[in-house]
């Protein structure tokens, strides 16, 4: 079986590394570097990780032909064969798009020049090169606008502010990450941001940009002009669609799949931010990993009829000194909405409860519960009767993260990997005597990185326990 996978970033690699051993495969990957971490690219910007310290720890895989820095060029379906940007042609039995997505660049006047590229003080934040020109940039720089208050807007605005320099964040609505918060939420964390140095200006819509000598300026809609040093763009990604689109597969805002992760040519799938599934294009890494897992299984016929099933999402904002989660209808306003509010501490926590149960919820601030409302969410387990001590964790210490004896095996732990409790605890039986052994053995933490918390608990409850 020759499987060639096109892409190598968190979705590729994860397919390869499944199928180690189990197929002969060929991957392209666009970017010359090897495969990374792309959620925790803010510790980049912010100084505060190498960019070793966010390569991805996959297995080796001899079997693996990986061309880094060869882009695919052409996709000839009916020849089962791909063109790459070295000249060289890669046929397959089976075909996997892993290509992404990019960062979306509005229309906004002076942002793209005519050849396409940027304005020098201009840099898009979504992969390892776009950190290499923003932390070029913030060497000389003691200002920074950022356009877009999205997750990947104010996680880049946090990495600057943690360099030192005035950032002020430039968001066209009236509140920050509108797709997982709400207003009251959104004006919780732009009192937070400001406490880290970052500024908020919200209902700003940019019309245009101008670069002068030494500085980036930024027209706004109500003539404002704002200028700093150098502007990040991070008004969110489309799904790169261009080679499969080519090729006469079926598109919509993303490379359509089925169950199988299949698209309309059976013979090639598509997984990660690509890839369009019940009418939702991805953006987290669970669910491209999970993806990743599916697909390995049904193109080796191990598990030929297996099918991906989405798990509720959950959203967390890796920026530090602010923990943010939203999971599910986070945003709605129908069922029973039950709220706490703490403006001068930046705290927010909202459960959204039908038939007992979560549908969705916000968590902002210092919330030690946290945890126990994700797993709630994540089980659809029923909502204790004193729904307040989700909310008031801070100030009822008893409400807060479970004893690892109390959870059940099915608890999940790393929602990015989708780790259980009880996976951990085996691994402790099989040999692991530290935390670092059960993210080695399991994969846990190896994602966004929010369990890591969790996994050392578990770690020194075994550790105590003598389990093994």
């Amino acid at each position: 079986m020759r499987v060639v996978v096109v892409g190598y970033g968190m979705a590729g690699a994860r397919l390869v590394s499944h199928l180690h051993g189990r197929a002969a495969v060929t991957v392209l990957g666009a970017e010359e570097h090897p495969a990374y971490n792309r959620i925790l690219l803010s510790n980049v910007v912010a100084g505060k990780a190498r960019e070793s310290d966010v390569r991805l720890a996959e297995p080796s895989c001899p079997r693996a032909r990986l061309r880094l820095g060869v882009t695919a060029v052409g996709l000839d379906p009916a020849a089962h064969a791909v063109s790459g940007s070295d000249g060289l042609t890669y046929e397959y039995d089976r075909l996997v798009l892993a290509t992404g997505a990019e960062p979306l660049l509005p229309p906004i006047k002076g942002l793209v020049r005519d050849d396409g590229s940027l304005p020098d003080r201009v840099a898009a934040f979504r992969t390892l090169d776009d950190c290499r020109r923003i932390l070029d940039l913030a060497r000389h720089a003691r200002s920074a606008l950022v356009l877009g208050g999205g997750l990947l807007g104010l996680e880049a605005a946090r990495g600057l502010a943690a360099q030192g320099l005035a950032v002020t964040v430039l968001h066209p609505l009236g509140h920050l990450m509108e797709r997982q918060l709400d207003p009251p939420a959104g004006a919780v964390l732009v009192t937070a941001l400001s406490a880290l140095g970052v500024n908020v200006v919200l209902e700003a819509p940019t019309l245009a940009v101008h670069e002068g000598p030494g500085l980036v300026e930024a027209v706004l809609a109500d003539g404002r002009r704002l200028d700093a040093d150098l502007l990040v763009i991070a008004c969110g990604v489309r799904a790169c669609t261009g080679l499969a689109e080519a090729a006469g597969l079926g598109v919509d805002r993303g490379i359509l799949v089925d169950d199988r992760l299949r698209t309309t040519d059976r013979h090639i799938y598509a997984i990660g931010d690509c890839a369009q599934h019940a009418g939702t294009v991805g953006g987290l890494v669970a669910p491209a990993w999970e993806q990743a897992r599916v697909v390995a299984d049904v193109v080796t016929g191990d598990r030929p009829l297996a099918r991906y099933a989405p798990r509720p999402a959950v959203t967390r904002l890796k920026a530090s000194g602010i923990d943010l989660a939203a999971m599910g209808d986070s945003t709605a306003a129908d069922g029973d909405v039950v709220t706490f509010t703490d403006p001068a501490r930046g705290t927010y926590a909202k459960l959204v409860v039908r038939d007992d149960r979560l549908a969705g919820a916000i968590m902002l601030g210092d919330n030690p519960t946290v945890g126990a409302v994700i797993q709630l969410f994540d089980r659809g387990g029923r909502l204790p009767a004193d729904r307040r001590s989700l909310l008031l964790g801070a100030h009822n210490p008893s409400a807060g993260e479970p004893s690892p004896s109390l959870m059940p095996d099915a608890a999940v732990i790393c929602q990015c990997n989708t780790v259980t409790k009880g996976a951990l605890v085996r691994c402790w039986h099989d040999g692991a005597r530290s935390a670092a052994d059960l993210i080695a053995g399991t994969r846990a933490a190896t994602g966004c990185g929010s369990c890591r918390d969790a996994v050392d608990g578990i770690a020194t409850w075994l550790d105590r326990e003598g389990t093994g």
